[in-house]
C-alpha cells in the first residue's frame, strides 16, 4: 500500500545529474543580486568625476579624479533626515552640480552666495552682505582688471546666455546681486579663468549633485583628453605608457575640504 501511494502521489525523484547544478545556480543568483545591490548602493552614495579644466586651480587641478558624496546635500525625508548625515549647503563649500545651461554637463565650483545673500565684486574682491570675504583659496593669474569679470554685477562686455541676462535684469539691487530662494551663486577658485555664475546665472538647488570627498587619483593630462564623455584612445594609450611618470602621487587620497567664509 505504501508503495502504491508513493508511486501515485509523489513524483519520481529526478536523476542525480539534474540536481547537481541547482546549488551553483542558486549561489550565482544570490551573488548576482548582492553585487547589483552593492553597485546600486555605491552609485547612490558616491560617484566618480574628473576635473577637465583649470577653473578651480590650485584647489583642484586638471586631471584630478574625485569621489563625490551624493548623500550629504540630498533632501532628507521626514524620518531619514534624523538618521542620515544630511547637511545644509554653506558658503565656502565646493559643490558638484549639473550645468544650468546644459544639464548633461557637470561642473564644480565654490559656493559664494546663499539664498538671500547680496553679492558684489569690486576690483577682484568679493563682498557678501557688505562684508569683504576672506578667500585664501582663490587665485588671480592675470595682471589686468576686467570691467565685467572683476567688477560685478556690471555691464557685460561679452555675449551671455539668457539665464545670465535674466539674472542681471531681475536680481540686481543697488549694485548688488541678490541670490533668489532655492538658488546659489558660485565662482571658481581660479577667479580670472573661470566660466562660472557671472557668465551663466544662478545654480538651482535641484541641480546640485553633491560635494567632493577625496582625490583618489590625479593624472597630468590635457583638457582635450579629459573633457570627452568617454575615454579616448589617445588618453588610454597615454595612461598605459606614462602611468607612473604622470600620476601626481602626492595628491593621491587627498581630502577635499570646503572653507568657512562666515
Amino acid at each position: 500500500m505504501s508503495r502504491r501511494q508513493g508511486s501515485l502521489a509523489e513524483p519520481a525523484p529526478r536523476p542525480v545529474e539534474y540536481r547537481v547544478p541547482d546549488a551553483p545556480r542558486g549561489a550565482i543568483a544570490e551573488w548576482t543580486v548582492t553585487v547589483v545591490l552593492l553597485l546600486f548602493g555605491i552609485a547612490t552614495l558616491v560617484q566618480a568625476f574628473v576635473i577637465p579644466t583649470g577653473s578651480m586651480e590650485d584647489t583642484l587641478l586638471i586631471g584630478d579624479h574625485l569621489l563625490v558624496d551624493k548623500l550629504s546635500y540630498a533632501p532628507g525625508g521626514p524620518v531619514s533626515k534624523y538618521l542620515l548625515p544630511y547637511k545644509a549647503i554653506r558658503r565656502g563649500d565646493i559643490i558638484v552640480f549639473r550645468y544650468p545651461v546644459s544639464i548633461a554637463d557637470t561642473y564644480v565650483k565654490r559656493v559664494i552666495g546663499l539664498p538671500g545673500d547680496r553679492v558684489r565684486i569690486e576690483n577682484k574682491e568679493v563682498f557678501v552682505n557688505g562684508v569683504k570675504l576672506n578667500e585664501p583659496y582663490k587665485y588671480h593669474k592675470t595682471p589686468y582688471t576686467d570691467s565685467y569679470r572683476d567688477n560685478f554685477p556690471g555691464v557685460p562686455n561679452l555675449p551671455l546666455p539668457p539665464q545670465a541676462l535674466e539674472m542681471l535684469e531681475k536680481h540686481v539691487e543697488n549694485g548688488e546681486l541678490v541670490v533668489p530662494e532655492k538658488h546659489y551663486f558660485a565662482l571658481g577658485d581660479n577667479r580670472d579663468s573661470s566660466w562660472d555664475c557671472r557668465y551663466w546665472g544662478f545654480i538651482p538647488r535641484e541641480n546640485i549633485v553633491g560635494k567632493p570627498l577625496v582625490i583618489y587619483w590625479s593624472y597630468d593630462a590635457p583638457t582635450e583628453q579629459l573633457a570627452k564623455s568617454t575615454i579616448s584612445l589617445d588618453h588610454l594609450i597615454d595612461v598605459l605608457q606614462n602611468f607612473f611618470a604622470k600620476t601626481r602621487w602626492q595628491r593621491t587620497l587627498k581630502l577635499v575640504r570646503g572653507y568657512s567664509t562666515s
